[in-house]
């Protein structure tokens, strides 16, 4: 197995055994629904790859983080069911891709108690961009439970008010939100130096609308002082960042490693 990117000598690849119980507890075992097509099989890897970096890989500090691209070639290079799909792994990077970007978004617009200031997350990365808390809806699942078109991708915010700014935030996730802060609703209209938003802009004015509609006179007309921009949580960037994981719908790690072929060979078009 070859790695593609930069590799540190000090770590190493997955072995065999841990990406056969990877795939296993992931793919194999994933839900039906999420089998019938290689988009959606897809999630499965994801979430694979998910539970290597936040659990395994902060636990075993010999293992090599790895990039989704990376972990997907490791982990289809390893399966002799996916192996025949290695050489079309940038379509099935492109079509992923694509598929995630039209899937309805859900979230909400968290808003202080005289809607002064809203709250954004920003993504990992340091270059990511702030957002309000949003995240793609699951198969059958509620708007106002998954918490604008834009194209053919529906966003869809509901309005949360009077939240006090000392409420104690934190994800559920590890490595996908960096940071969660109150930001200024008048700074977000005229651009804060250097902040980056995604898909904020949008919803801007029918907020405004909204709050002059639905707060009181009296409560628009007070002369208070600005609050500046309040970080509420940021992430700790060590080895076991945070004591919170993501939610899976995995067994436990200890695992047979008895591989079903039946239950994937019709997902990706191939006869037994």
């Amino acid at each position: 197995m070859t790695t593609h990117g930069p590799f540190d000598s000090s770590t190493s690849l997955p072995s065999k055994e841990l990406l056969d119980d990877l795939y296993t507890r992931f793919v194999v075992n994933g839900p039906e629904e999420k089998k019938q097509s290689l988009n959606r099989l897809m999630f499965l890897v994801e979430s694979a790859h998910w539970y290597y970096e936040d659990n395994v890989v902060e636990n075993d500090q010999t293992l090599k983080s790895l990039s989704f691209g990376e972990f997907t070639r490791l982990l289809f290079n390893n399966s002799d069911v996916l192996r025949p799909q290695v050489a079309n792994m940038d379509k099935i990077f492109r079509d992923f891709g694509y598929y995630k970007s039209r899937i309805p978004v859900a979230g909400a617009i968290i808003l202080d108690e005289i809607c002064e200031r809203c709250l954004l997350v920003k993504g990992w990365k340091q270059s990511s961009n702030w957002s309000f808390t949003r995240g793609k809806k699951n198969t059958n699942e509620e708007d106002d439970v998954c918490a604008y078109m834009r194209g053919k991708k529906r966003v869809r915010l509901y309005v949360v008010v009077g939240v006090r700014d000392d409420t104690a935030f934190a994800t559920l996730t590890k490595k996908e939100i960096s940071q969660i802060s109150w930001f200024r609703l008048d700074g977000l209209e005229s651009g804060f130096a250097g902040l980056k938003l995604f898909e904020v802009a949008p919803f801007l004015a029918s907020l405004k609308s909204w709050i002059s509609n639905h707060l009181s006179p009296l409560t628009l007309s007070i002369d208070k002082p600005l609050k500046p921009p309040l970080c509420v949580w940021t992430a700790i960037r060590k080895t076991i960042t945070t004591t919170t994981e993501r939610r899976y719908n995995a067994k436990p790690w200890k695992q047979s490693l008895k591989v079903n072929k039946s239950a994937i060979l019709p997902a990706l078009g191939i006869c037994s």
